[in-house]
């Protein structure tokens, strides 16, 4: 599974980073996945998902869906 963050909808609250660091950065206010393939080694991915209060992140499992990588 990898992340997608719908950037329209994120509003910058962090909680995503702060779980999940090796996956997510805030940057610009937004967030931002810094290792789409992070989430294969790193055990937070779900909970970042879960905690997203606009469930702005997605998991995919199609590398096609990947929009918003950095």
């Amino acid at each position: 599974m990898k992340p997608v963050v719908d950037e329209d909808l994120c509003i910058g609250c962090g909680n995503c980073a702060e779980i999940c660091p090796a996956v997510f950065q805030l940057i610009d206010d937004k967030s931002k996945v810094v290792d789409p393939e992070g989430c294969e080694f790193a055990d937070c991915c779900e909970a970042a998902e879960e905690n997203c209060p606009v469930e702005a992140i997605t998991l995919v499992e199609d590398d096609s869906l990947l929009e918003n990588e950095v």
